[in-house]
């Protein structure tokens, strides 16, 4: 990439990043990111039922994702900024590959070309052990709850006949705090009787024709 398109980014990185650090600016202005914080801090409403402030707790919510959203742009654009002093900008993070410029002149932060990001948006991973699919962008701490020296997330080893505490049994445990007396959890499924309001109308008049015989 020639130096006059290497300027030509940089100038629209520096406008982007001054974009995102206003946006940041009016989202605190407006308390877009602290919203709500006077009400949530109220001792009155610990004992409450999570429900009673679901508009607050959204709000906290949309703010907070929000607001890693833009810093997240906030340090790609550094890192863009970065590669362009090592001279190292436009070059996809996992080919090595130039980045075209038409997708760099759409966000000029980009860091893979557009076949490397499509691979990491859409590629999946098989796990065996649980044998499902799934993405291979995930959190990272999964790999240390889904590991087998723990078992806390999806893990069950029933199949394998062993008899560690796995996934299964950690739900298990907990559970158990959730049943309430007076209901009968194996009969949960079974059908009831509908149309009939006492135990009299179950009686058909073939039933009782018979009772008269």
């Amino acid at each position: 990439m020639d130096k006059k398109n290497i300027d030509s980014f940089k100038t629209r990185l520096l406008e982007e990043r001054k974009d995102v650090e206003d946006i940041l600016k009016l989202m605190k202005k407006n308390e877009t990111i602290d919203s709500n914080i006077t009400d949530t801090a109220e001792l009155s409403l610990y004992d409450n039922h999570p429900a009673d402030i679901a508009s607050e707790l959204y709000a906290k919510e949309s703010g907070m994702a929000l607001k890693e959203n833009e810093l997240n742009i906030l340090n790609k654009i550094d890192s863009a900024l970065k590669m362009i002093d090592e001279g190292k900008y436009g070059i996809c993070k996992n080919c090595g590959k130039e980045i075209n410029e038409d997708r760099l002149k759409f966000i000029p932060y980009a860091e893979y070309c557009v076949d490397c990001q499509k691979e990491i948006n859409s590629a999946v991973n098989y796990d065996r052990n649980t044998r499902a699919f799934a993405p291979k962008n995930r959190p990272v701490e999964e790999k240390i709850l889904s590991d087998d020296s723990f078992g806390f997330v999806n893990n069950d080893f029933d199949y394998k006949n062993r008899v560690e505490f796995d996934g299964e049994d950690s739900y298990q445990s907990v559970a158990r705090f959730n049943r309430r007396d007076n209901i009968y959890y194996d009969d949960y499924f079974d059908d009831e009787n509908e149309g009939y309001v006492e135990e009299v109308e179950k009686i058909s008049n073939q039933q009782y024709k018979n009772t008269l015989m």
